[in-house]
């Protein structure tokens, strides 16, 4: 098998954020252009079914029973072949070897399954107790399963994934539309010391939102393989600075930790990724995840930016210098109202860096009230 038409090789999973890891790195296997999912076509429309192994240890070598052992190079033609068997096949971890065939696996019984048929019942409950990704190929019902430790994935026709892949991404550029208008409101408001704690909530709002769509649009990025190439550039386009614009609108405005509420960044941004879709679409509920109580009275209540957002706005400044300058300044306010002397008391800031700040700073400022005002 070729380098360029192998994806990389799924390995074994481990715990929930594994098995989740391990489930994009079967589909990315098996996604289309490349070789395992040619000969998984190949097997499908010769009207013969299949069950491979898609990884091998001493668990799964133990799990064998009859066959034989082969141990050569997978092409898909020889998959095809060999799944005309009787009996199933193991590929070994890096998919590059077909390693047996005509193989039946005797999987613990004792291991729960949902499934009833006779081949998708041995697909499942082998997933789970070697930990490899397990791929069935029914003959009677024309479909490709993927089983990966307790989930099942039925591989879809590039078609049907595209269309459904084109319905997220014009449902991203609306959501990206009005994430743009949010946030440049924010950032007017921001340079007059306006903000409230529902301005940086309607933000943090449509941010995650906007994350979790082009998320999902990833997972069909994954499915589609060579065939998802523009939908990855054009998600790739829509998406750019939306993370770490998210990470900057926590930053600014996480609140300062009391004796009674403490509220980290990380924290912050696990508790908006924690949020179910209903909860999302309640602001008061997006404000308690930011630290804040989330009360209608603190959702009108104002807050003043730290000045994170805007800095990293200004070009060819670095993180370091970011962080320096709002340690210094303590807010964005003041730091608008800093001279080029002011500015370069802090540690790494030249006069020509300072004046650099201010002037961005500057430009930002007008920009913002006239995109606002005008």
């Amino acid at each position: 098998m070729a380098a360029n038409d192998r994806a990389a090789a799924p390995g074994k999973s481990g715990g929930s954020a594994g098995s989740d890891g391990l489930m994009r790195a079967s589909l990315s296997a098996v996604a289309p252009g490349t070789a395992l999912r040619d000969g998984l076509e190949r097997v499908l429309r010769g009207n013969t079914g299949g069950l491979i192994v898609l990884g091998s240890d001493k668990t799964v070598e133990t799990m064998c029973t009859g066959g034989f052992v082969l141990d050569v190079e997978f092409t898909a033609t020889r998959l095809r072949e060999l799944c005309k068997l009787d009996g199933g096949i193991v590929l070994s971890s890096d998919l590059s070897k077909i390693l047996r065939a005509g193989v039946q696996f005797v999987p613990d019984a004792t291991i729960p399954t949902e499934e009833t048929g006779t081949r998708h019942r041995t697909a499942d409950r082998v997933s789970k107790q070697v930990g490899f990704p397990v791929v069935s190929v029914s003959q009677s019902m024309r479909l490709i399963a993927l089983y990966v430790s307790g989930q099942r994935r039925v591989l879809e026709d590039s078609a049907a994934i595209l269309s459904r892949a084109n319905q997220a991404l014009a449902t991203l550029e609306r959501y990206k539309l009005r994430l743009d208008e949010v946030a440049g409101t924010l950032s007017a408001l921001e340079i007059e010391d306006l903000v409230t704690v529902r301005d940086v909530s309607a933000v943090a709002q449509r941010l995650e939102m906007v994350r979790r769509i082009a998320t999902e649009i990833a997972e069909y990025v994954v499915e589609l393989g060579t065939d998802g190439r523009l939908l990855a550039l054009q998600l790739d386009e829509l998406i750019a600075g939306v993370e770490p614009e998210r990470s900057l609108v926590v930053r600014d405005y996480v609140p300062e930790p009391t004796a009674k509420r403490s509220r980290t960044v990380d924290e912050a941004l696990s508790e908006l990724d924690a949020l179910s879709h209903a909860e999302l679409l309640e602001m008061s509920t997006v404000a308690r995840a930011l630290g804040y109580t989330g009360s209608p009275e603190a959702l009108d209540s104002a807050v003043s930016p730290r000045g994170f957002r805007l800095l990293a706005k200004v070009p060819r400044l670095p993180g370091a210098i970011i962080d320096r300058l709002v340690e210094h300044f303590g807010g964005l306010q003041k730091l608008l109202a800093a001279s080029v002397d002011d500015l370069q008391t802090v540690d790494g800031v030249g006069e020509a860096r300072a004046r650099s700040v201010r002037e961005g700073l500057s430009r930002l400022a007008e920009s913002s009230i006239l995109e606002r005002y005008v």
